[in-house]
């Protein structure tokens, strides 16, 4: 059985109200601005051009 099967249609129409308040209220968005990356700033973000190791021996080495 729903919560709404036990409250009287009064109280039905003001939990709505509530609920459409809420959502009226909230704070506008701003608008995000755009950062312009340069092709060398989005690989270093994406972690390109990082060194690479290997395990010789049991000794970590650079390659």
């Amino acid at each position: 059985m729903k919560f709404a099967d036990h409250l009287s249609k009064s109280d039905i129409q003001k939990f709505n109200q509530l609920r459409r308040g809420s959502k009226q209220s909230k704070p506008e968005s701003k608008p995000k601005r755009k950062e312009e990356l340069s092709f060398k700033d989005v690989e270093e973000l994406m972690g390109m051009n990082r060194d690479t190791y290997k395990k010789v021996r049991g000794r970590v080495r650079g390659k």
